[in-house]
């Protein structure tokens, strides 16, 4: 009789040591190992959402109006937008926020949608309905794709004459750059994305 209870005696001393064994700081109970790494284990890391403020910060060098201001050739000269201001050089200009903020943009997979509009001295959209414009965005405060704009069409309105544009999905907020470069004249701004 002494070998029947001898398994189960042996198994119950075995879990009563087992529960009464202390758990330190390095106790990981039904897991593998691989390497330094539990497996099985759920880690969770909060990752820092980036913060952005609806003003530009210090440290986003945004394009403010010039203190002799770009007046382009007529008819351009008594266009435009509201709340905008010329910048560039007869060669290649664009309008810019006055506040030199980007907000509320409409937002897509591809990132965060504006419109650019850029002009040129003789530009005409019956000779060039798609312009050799390319436009490029570089993200000045942090880690995220250069992008390429879209292929340039044209635009016309009475409020802005002849045109020439671009679409940019930029894929985060923050400080960008905006370069465009038709043949060779090359212009830049630097803007803030806000939420």
């Amino acid at each position: 009789m002494e070998r029947k209870y001898f398994i189960p005696s042996v198994l119950v001393m075995v879990t009563l040591l087992g529960a009464c064994a202390p758990k330190g700081a390095n106790h990981v109970e039904n897991q593998m190992t691989i390497g330094n790494k539990p497996q099985g284990v759920l880690v969770t890391e909060t990752a820092q959402p980036e913060k952005f403020s609806s003003v530009p910060p210090p440290d986003c060098p945004v394009t403010v109006p010039q203190e002799s201001p770009f007046v382009p050739p007529p008819p351009y000269d008594r266009l435009g937008f509201v709340g905008e201001f010329w910048y560039g050089s007869n060669a290649l200009w664009t309008a810019v926020r006055r506040d030199g903020t980007w907000s509320a943009l409409p937002h897509n997979p591809g990132g965060y949608t504006q419109k650019v509009f850029w002009w040129r001295e003789g530009y005409s959209i019956s000779e060039e309905p798609e312009p050799a414009l390319t436009v490029t965005a570089e993200r000045l405060d942090g880690e995220a794709p250069s992008i390429k704009g879209s292929k340039a069409t044209n635009a016309s309105a009475s409020d802005i004459g002849s045109a020439m544009l671009v679409g940019v999905d930029l894929p985060t907020l923050g400080c960008w750059r905006i370069t465009g470069n038709y043949g060779e004249a090359e212009l830049s701004f630097v803007m803030w994305v806000a939420p």
